[in-house]
């Protein structure tokens, strides 16, 4: 291969899906990560600029339009956000195929790869119906909350997939005992609960898509306290872990994680105040949605880093190989 070929992006990135190496698997499988956490930032712009039924329709944007086009009801402004986030879906279902596609031609293959890998593009799938039924039923909450749990469940394939294709294949060795590992299990389930009541706090307040969708019945003031409450028992539960793993002298990388945990959940805490305290301003929610996902991948981290399964292993360089035909 000549150097041009070598230094085209074009090849490179066939390269990376078509002849993996563990080290392109690990990128593949960070853009996964990336792009499913940045399909929530976007579906939270899609909220507070209420523009979840800026395309009244689906598949189509409008009963006869697959793209945008001028509605008397609906802005250009709401109908090309809520377009964009639909086209950023198929972006994420094409990183999903790559994923899957690389983990089938990883040589030697390796099942568990292939398996976290197929649950992306089919998670993907699964989430675009969802995202369906949200507009059909004209951004009931229910429907918005699920369609924004979706996108947590599927980080935990892509978390694990990343983190999975850093590893070797030996079997698991914990790096801590079993009370450390249930309390990081414990922490990562604490997580989930707080942005499952996150939905329903956004469900209730001024951002669920549209002025005229239906909300929760709830008090705003009421379901924030309690979601407040439910952050604060995942930030003990933190620093319980964090001075439990310093305690047991746990291995750095462990700590690690848990600081980094630590460090989100802080950041994302002062993101959840202010924005209290000033109103809900839209800036400011996009911005605790986008950590919410960083917490998210965080929690699940911690849990990953418990345990160690070996190097990867560096394929024989001299083996045949589709790059390396052998002579007749």
């Amino acid at each position: 291969m000549n150097a041009v070929a070598v230094g085209n992006p074009l090849t490179r990135a066939r390269d990376a899906v078509w002849r993996p190496t563990p080290a392109s698997m690990r990128l593949l499988a960070l853009l996964g990560v990336i792009g499913n956490a940045g399909i929530i930032g976007t579906g939270g712009a899609v909220r507070v600029t209420e523009s979840g039924l800026g395309c009244p329709a689906w598949p189509k944007c409008t009963g006869d339009s697959l793209v945008p086009t001028p509605h008397p009801e609906h802005a250009t402004i709401n109908m090309a956000i809520e377009f964009g986030n639909r086209m950023l879906t198929f972006l994420v279902l094409a990183v999903g195929a790559m994923v899957f596609v690389a983990a089938l031609r990883m040589r030697p293959r390796r099942r568990d790869l292939v398996l976290l890998a197929a649950a992306q593009p089919a998670s993907v799938i699964a989430q675009a119906m969802i995202g369906g039924i949200v507009v059909l039923t004209e951004l009931h909450p229910a429907s918005v909350s699920l369609h924004f749990l979706v996108s947590p469940a599927l980080l935990i394939f892509c978390v694990a997939l990343w983190v999975r294709a850093g590893e070797g294949d030996e079997p698991p060795r914990h790096l801590v005992g079993p009370a450390v590992r249930r309390l990081a299990v414990a922490l990562a389930a604490a997580t989930a609960v707080v942005l499952v009541a996150g939905t329903v706090v956004t469900g209730t307040g001024p951002h669920a898509g549209d002025s005229d969708s239906r909300r929760y019945g709830f008090n705003i003031e009421d379901v924030s306290r309690i979601h407040s409450l439910l952050a604060w028992v995942t930030v003990v539960l933190t620093i319980t872990l964090l001075v439990v793993l310093y305690r047991v002298k746990a291995p750095a990388v462990l700590r690690r994680r848990a600081m980094e945990l630590f460090a989100i959940e802080l950041a994302q805490g002062l993101v959840g105040y202010v924005q209290y305290f000033t109103g809900v301003p839209a800036p400011l929610v996009v911005l605790h949605m986008v950590g919410a996902a960083l917490m998210w991948i965080a929690a699940l981290r911690v849990i990953l880093a418990t345990r160690e399964r070996g190097p990867v292993a560096v394929p024989d360089a001299s083996a045949p190989s589709e790059r390396q035909p052998q002579p007749a």
